[in-house]
């Protein structure tokens, strides 16, 4: 005899499946509480912040560990820290504001913008746009070296390699476009917005109670870096609870329109998986499964795209990865040059799949 197929209601399935999520989120969360303290003394690394966000909303933030070796001030939500290259998600959200405003054409050539030429004797550089600095197909090395002029090492747009110079030659044409030192800019069109009160591109005075100290490897701390000068590739320094803010503007359509978040999030080239600053090489070959966009990094996988970068500044180390679908995300800052060799399983953890770029970021894993 058949029995019938019982009917279960669309809110009944919902509501097992918020029960499901959050069983999730708490069983990782309450991993993280005890695998972050075991990495961070196999890694010899001395603080960690990390922020969890789930449904677009920042769930959990914690530190871990102290500000400094020599020091029992512990880490905090409110601790400052070197966002390094994580700096650049966010300047990349402030140029598409002026995109949308109509001030800064993403497929317009650079030059357009700035009075005098940025680099002499090289026409190629007429072909340079955000959009090509953005995803990093400049030509240009990532950083040149003090004293060393500026080259492009091949035609724009052809393929990736990874590139400091290009966002501080975008910068220069922001500054330019809106009249304002790069950080009075992005204070006022991102970070007060959006609440980050403790993010800036300079140094603040009220910083130096707050700050981390960096360590080199063997857990030495290494002199802090104040930046008087904003950097848009490097200088960001703020909290993981200010950068989660960051995060979820991104993932719940803030501050930009849905179709420019969208262009942000596509996948403009794909990465070469055996190289990083590509500008004396051609790929052999291209990933499949991890492209870059507009500032962000993006990895594909059979259920949807994720959002990453990392951050390096030698004694700090960062991490971000986020998906659009989910709303799901996480942050990690740490005070250590070897941040992101423990940074993988966290990351794992934290977003419930294998993260694919430290693969191609090949740091040493402990």
């Amino acid at each position: 005899m058949r029995h019938p197929i019982p009917f279960v209601s669309p809110a009944f399935i919902t509501c097992l499946f918020v029960i499901s999520s959050a069983r999730w989120m708490g069983a990782a969360t309450s991993q993280l509480e005890t695998d972050i303290p075991a990495l961070m003394q196999k890694g010899n690394v001395p603080g960690l912040a990390i922020a969890v966000i789930r449904k677009g909303k920042t769930s959990w933030v914690r530190g871990f560990g102290v500000k400094e070796m020599k020091s029992a001030v512990p880490v905090t939500e409110n601790t400052i820290f070197e966002a390094a290259s994580l700096s650049k998600p966010v300047f990349a959200y402030g140029v598409l504001k002026l995109v949308e405003q109509g001030k800064l054409g993403l497929d317009v050539p650079l030059t357009n913008y700035l009075p005098k030429p940025y680099i002499v004797g090289d026409d190629r550089l007429n072909k340079i746009t955000a959009r090509i600095v953005l995803s990093h197909r400049t030509g240009f090395p990532n950083w040149r070296g003090d004293g060393k002029p500026l080259t492009i090492h091949f035609t724009p747009g052809e393929r990736f390699s990874y590139s400091g110079e290009g966002y501080v030659y975008l910068q220069r044409a922001v500054e330019e476009i809106t009249g304002k030192a790069l950080n009075d800019y992005m204070s006022g069109a991102v970070f007060a917005p959006l609440g980050m009160t403790s993010s800036s591109y300079v140094w603040r005075a009220d910083f130096d109670e707050r700050t981390a100290t960096g360590h080199d490897a063997d857990g030495k701390p290494v002199p802090l870096w104040k930046p008087k000068e904003a950097g848009a590739a490097s200088t960001l320094n703020t909290t993981v609870k200010d950068y989660a803010l960051f995060v979820e503007a991104v993932l719940n359509r803030k501050g930009l329109k849905a179709a420019t978040l969208s262009e942000m999030e596509t996948p403009e080239i794909a990465l070469d998986p055996d190289c990083r600053i590509c500008i004396d090489r051609e790929p052999k070959a291209l990933s499949a499964t991890l492209f870059w966009g507009l500032g962000w990094g993006i990895q594909r996988k059979q259920e949807g795209d994720d959002l990453w970068h990392w951050g390096d500044n030698g004694a700090f180390k960062s991490f971000v990865m986020a998906d659009p679908k989910t709303k799901t995300a996480v942050v990690m800052f740490a005070n250590s040059e070897n941040g992101l060799a423990i940074a993988k399983p966290i990351i794992a953890e934290a977003m419930g799949a294998e993260p694919l770029p430290f693969a191609w970021l090949k740091y040493d894993s402990k």
